[in-house]
């Protein structure tokens, strides 16, 4: 049965085809590579694959929007939540003895702050710029050897306030 909207072309009823543009009226209008439409910007391209360079889109419509200035800003961002998810999830702040309800609410507060950091460094590496995914790797690193015995004594019967995040 063929309905019109699949190609029975190998690919057992699989729509591969791509939808078409709208139809063009006099609300819109294309100029350079971007579309306007009723006072939107709709880029043209969408990178689905990693690309460098600093016009990217990362977290916020039109930001950093290909300013120099404000990519180096944005990645610094990206690196410092990288860090702080790290250093989260590796420092002790509570002290052993503590009040159990007061301890439980500050480590549902220290794992909703770290889960949130966490979606949003995802959010920023779906950009798939590779400066984005550099900055955002090296930010883990210099948390996880921050928090490593190299600058710590280790404690085998202290553990962490909140367990590691698997992947």
């Amino acid at each position: 049965m063929d309905d019109g909207n699949m190609h029975h072309g190998g690919m057992d009823g699989m729509n591969m085809s791509l939808p078409s543009p709208p139809p063009s009226s006099s609300s819109s209008s294309s100029t350079n590579g971007t579309t306007m439409m009723m006072g939107h910007n709709m880029h043209s391209m969408i990178h689905m694959t990693f690309f460098w360079g600093k016009d990217a889109l990362i977290l916020f419509n039109n930001w950093p929007n290909g300013d120099t200035g404000m990519y180096v800003l944005a990645l610094i961002i990206v690196f410092i939540m990288s860090l702080l998810i790290e250093l989260l999830s590796r420092t002790r702040f509570i002290k052993p003895g503590s009040n159990t309800v007061a301890s439980g609410l500050v480590q549902t507060l220290l794992h909703v702050v770290r889960v949130g950091l966490a979606y949003l460094v995802m959010l920023a590496l779906m950009s798939f710029n590779g400066g984005v995914f550099l900055v955002a790797v090296l930010g883990h690193a210099l948390g996880f050897f921050l928090c490593s015995t190299a600058f710590r004594k280790p404690h085998h019967d202290e553990p962490y306030d909140l367990p590691p995040i698997s992947c």
